[in-house]
């Protein structure tokens, strides 16, 4: 018998050392590795975090845009999530495309099961390329019975004008409508057109933080996807939910300016490796 292990008294040693705390990705994957579940997988690395990654859908889709999905059946998420649960201790959830109401209720079925757990609410509606991820209804679905169960969800300024129902509205008017349904609310600001990116957090106790970085050129897929799994990492380590935020917004800044371009469309972030200066 060949032993390819370590001796016995370092795999004992060994196993002593601290686990990664864990988090719970609940998403689609991206064939095209830009976004989804690779984007949260790659991010936590980063934060010295262990992903478990839940495939919630399917996707068709290239760094040009979506061509298509499919969400899976309720039983096989709630099967992945549940095997999981079991096994390991859960510090954070981060959640990511839906693509159907159901799947909202199974999420919410999910969370019954990790009570205290912070959640992190990337609500998902549309791919960078602009083509659909769900129809409104998931949004309004989001915000009418997942918010309450998350501690922040994290639209950019066109998914929060979907979920406020405010086609035109600013981050402030958005965060009015949005608020009584959640905690925390962060509006990222990078589809805009201002000169700095303003990247709004707003808290239901009224205080509110903007952060303010460079706009950088080009569009980026898997740039919400990033943030998202980045803030629940931060979370998961115990970092408190203002500095967390501005963490997971500087780093995936960072991700952004080392971007690549491995396809016909729009970047991609660098997660990993990651050059800190």
């Amino acid at each position: 018998m060949i032993d390819f292990g370590l001796p016995e008294y370092e795999r004992s040693t060994a196993r002593l050392a601290p686990s990664r705390p864990v988090v719970l990705c609940l998403s689609g994957h991206d064939p095209s590795g830009g976004a989804g579940l690779q984007a949260d997988i790659e991010a936590l690395l980063a934060q010295g975090c262990h992903a478990a990654p839940v495939v919630t859908a399917l996707t068709v889709q290239d760094t040009v845009d979506v061509i298509d999905f499919r969400v899976l059946d309720r039983d096989w998420v709630l099967a992945q999530a549940h095997a999981v649960i079991a096994d390991m201790p859960i510090s954070a959830v981060k959640l990511g495309m839906l693509g159907s109401v159901e799947m909202v209720d199974t999420v919410l079925m999910i969370m019954d099961k990790l009570p205290g757990v912070p959640l992190v609410c990337d609500p998902v509606l549309r791919a960078g390329g602009g083509g659909a991820l769900g129809k409104d209804e998931v949004g309004f679905a989001m915000r009418e019975r997942l918010f309450a169960a998350s501690s922040i969800a994290t639209p950019n300024l066109p998914e929060a004008r979907i979920l406020a129902e405010l086609p035109n509205g600013t981050p402030d008017e958005c965060a009015e409508k949005l608020l009584p349904h959640i905690r925390h609310l962060l509006i990222t600001g990078g589809h805009g057109d201002e000169r700095d990116v303003h990247n709004r957090l707003y808290l239901r106790d009224g205080s509110q933080h903007t952060f303010t970085c460079a706009r950088l050129p080009g569009s980026y897929h898997g740039s919400g996807c990033t943030l998202a799994s980045t803030l629940a990492g931060r979370l998961a380590l115990g970092q408190d939910l203002v500095s967390a935020v501005e963490s997971a917004l500087d780093y995936t800044w960072r991700t952004l300016r080392d971007a690549e371009q491995p396809g016909r469309g729009q970047f991609v972030p660098r997660r990993l490796p990651l050059d800190l200066s």
